[in-house]
């Protein structure tokens, strides 16, 4: 074989290993690239996070919230209402309550999304236990604070101005277990 065929092969024999390098480097990446751009986007019902709220504009939404707790984790977790009627830009703070019913120490990490999914880039969270892992020592009973707002900015998305019922969902999930993608 002739030195330009070698060099010809060595050329591609290296451009199909970066080719190939540079798809283990992206599949190990995916579930993190899709998290971020979920959280960017409001993409798949994932919320947004804020600094504040800009206030409360005319209008009504009622907010339900939902609980569950991954088959693994002896948690009983639960809001503390079932619904609030809230107004678009308006702050509001509502609890959920998480009871570790085990005999030992367990840390858990609150994974959410909102429903319909179209609304999922105009509800902004201010402050949420979702936000870092939770431990709780055995027996321990906790209440659990989320404050959040609709951006008003719903009312002007074609596709989001029928909806006037959010559910905010959680489910906690032992932190060994976390899905890290939806």
């Amino acid at each position: 074989m002739s030195t330009v065929a070698q060099r010809s092969n060595a050329k591609t024999l290296r451009i199909l290993l970066l080719i190939i390098a540079g798809m283990v480097v992206l599949v190990a990446l995916t579930p993190r690239l899709y998290r971020a751009f979920c959280e960017a986007t409001g993409f798949d019902g994932t919320t947004q996070r804020a600094d504040r709220a800009p206030g409360a504009v005319p209008g009504e939404f009622k907010i339900l919230f939902d609980s569950n707790v991954h088959p693994g984790l002896p948690w009983q977790f639960e809001p503390e209402q079932l619904s609030v009627n809230v107004q678009p830009g308006a702050r509001t703070k509502i609890f959920y309550m998480a009871k570790n019913e085990s005999a030992r120490a367990i840390t858990a990490q609150a994974v959410y999304n909102v429903s319909p999914d179209i609304v999922g880039k105009y509800f902004k969270k201010i402050q949420c236990f979702c936000f870092t892992e939770q431990t709780l020592q055995p027996g321990q009973k906790v209440d659990m604070p989320v404050i959040f707002f609709v951006d008003p900015a719903i009312e002007k998305d074609p596709d989001a101005k029928l909806v006037h019922e959010i559910t905010l969902s959680y489910t906690f999930y032992p932190v060994e277990t976390v899905p890290t993608a939806r």
